[in-house]
């Protein structure tokens, strides 16, 4: 027992030799005295405010004075000047230098301006204005997107790139083009020769014959010991074509649309293949409502067609065998206008007038008066074309199925003793409701 006395004793003698560590030194060497923030204050920008202490203070500091500036005015008031929005601390020292306060001021854009200016430059437009985090929160439905871009501009001046669009364009945004291509083209020709031949006489003679589909005359008769032919040649053509064409297309406001009513037509290239070349009717537009009712358009327009009058000649490199090729008529236009909703506009027109005449003859003897016709060949044509393209946007928006009617609902197969026994190739109308509707109108959309 007396070695485990001794052996504690010694312990304890070592304990009271050891240095004593303090609480305070295992911590770190700051302590928060009072400088929690114990008040706020806002301010906007460019303004001022005075703020009043309940104590009376000897020093004052500011974190940033990028955000705020401040200014004593007495030892209990403070003159506080807004600089640029965001957030920073106003500390406050006592006589003796302790911590009074810290105040975290706020300096936000001067929204009661903006208001003003917003109101003036868009009046009636229902746009609310809010400070978030030293920005401008611009929320609301507005009657287009031109007035949203401009409130935009208007609150980049007073927050900078501090600014969040929450703003809804109002009103409907689908847009329905009408396009109506419209061309008129008349040609006119005349053609009048002749042709005398001499020779000598083997038979009587005095034959005659006429064609009206070709124009030609011809007679003969003999004099003496010669035989006289006659051939006279004269035909006068006319023509006209009509085109028209509409093509209807629906997009939403800033997003592309594309119609394509037409086919392909095989060409043959050099290889021996084929290369297929569309024709008909192509449209791509862009619509943007940018206003109540203003619309922006960015169209492109072509129509293309077979022209039978204009015949190429393509070769096969293997076994030279020639194809011939028809021509393409192609009518195109690319613009970018504004019109308000039903308006329409004549984007593209072309007046185009051809004459062309040619004059033949025998020298000398064409210049004969009036015996000179005889040997002479005259023809001359002329060609006019109308073009014009016109469009006409409408606002739309959706209803439903049992508004729509179809261009087939007034149709009915016929029955085999319509088809057999009265040759009727249309059945007679039914008497539910879908055979009364009419397909005049809109179809799959309501204009506004």
């Amino acid at each position: 027992m007396k070695f485990n006395d001794l052996i504690k004793a010694s312990l304890f003698g070592l304990a009271l030799t050891l240095p004593t560590v303090s609480p305070v030194s295992a911590q770190s060497g700051l302590s928060v005295m009072r400088g929690s923030v114990s008040s706020n204050i806002t301010v906007a920008t460019n303004r001022a405010i005075v703020v009043q202490s309940d104590q009376p203070f000897a020093e004052i500091s500011v974190a940033n004075p990028g955000i705020a500036d401040i200014a004593t005015l007495s030892e209990s008031t403070i003159y506080v000047l807004g600089k640029a929005p965001g957030r920073t601390t106003l500390t406050l020292f006592g006589v003796d230098g302790d911590l009074i306060a810290n105040v975290d001021v706020r300096v936000v854009p001067d929204i009661a301006e903006f208001k003003e200016r917003l109101a003036e430059i868009l009046p009636g437009e229902p746009i609310e204005v809010r400070t978030a985090g030293g920005g401008i929160v611009l929320s609301g439905t507005v009657s287009g997107a031109r007035k949203v871009a401009r409130a935009m501009e208007l609150a980049s001046r007073y927050a900078g790139d501090q600014v969040t669009n929450l703003m809804m364009v109002g009103g409907s945004q689908q847009v329905l083009l009408k396009v109506r291509f419209a061309e008129m083209s008349r040609s006119t020709s005349k053609s009048l020769s002749s042709a005398v031949g001499l020779t000598r006489l083997s038979s009587p003679t005095g034959e005659r014959f006429f064609d009206s589909a070709t124009g030609e005359a011809a007679f003969s008769f003999g004099a003496g010991g010669l035989a006289v032919d006659v051939l006279i040649e004269a035909l006068e053509s006319k023509g006209m074509v009509r085109t028209l064409a509409e093509p209807n297309v629906v997009a939403i406001s800033g997003k592309q649309a594309s119609f394509f009513a037409g086919g392909e037509y095989p060409v043959p290239d050099a290889d021996g293949g084929y290369v297929f070349k569309q024709f008909g009717v192509e449209l791509i537009f862009t619509p943007t409502v940018i206003d109540d009712n203003m619309i922006s358009l960015n169209l492109n327009t072509v129509v293309n067609a077979i022209d039978t009058a204009v015949v190429g000649v393509s070769t096969n490199a293997e076994d030279n065998a020639t194809t011939s090729v028809p021509g393409f008529t192609t009518r195109s236009t690319s613009t970018t206008v504004e019109m308000r909703d039903g308006q329409s506009f004549a984007i593209a027109g072309l007046l185009q007038d051809d004459f062309n005449d040619v004059v033949g003859q025998v020298p000398w003897l064409g210049d004969v008066p009036i015996l000179g016709a005889l040997f002479r060949s005259s023809e001359f044509t002329r060609k006019q074309t109308e073009l014009v393209i016109i469009i006409t946007p409408h606002l739309v928006r959706a209803v439903s199925g049992e508004a729509l009617s179809m261009p087939t609902d007034r149709m009915r197969v016929p029955t085999e003793e319509e088809l057999f026994l009265l040759g009727a190739v249309e059945g007679s109308s039914s008497l539910d409701g879908s055979s009364s509707q009419s397909i005049q109108g809109s179809f799959g959309y309501v204009l506004e």
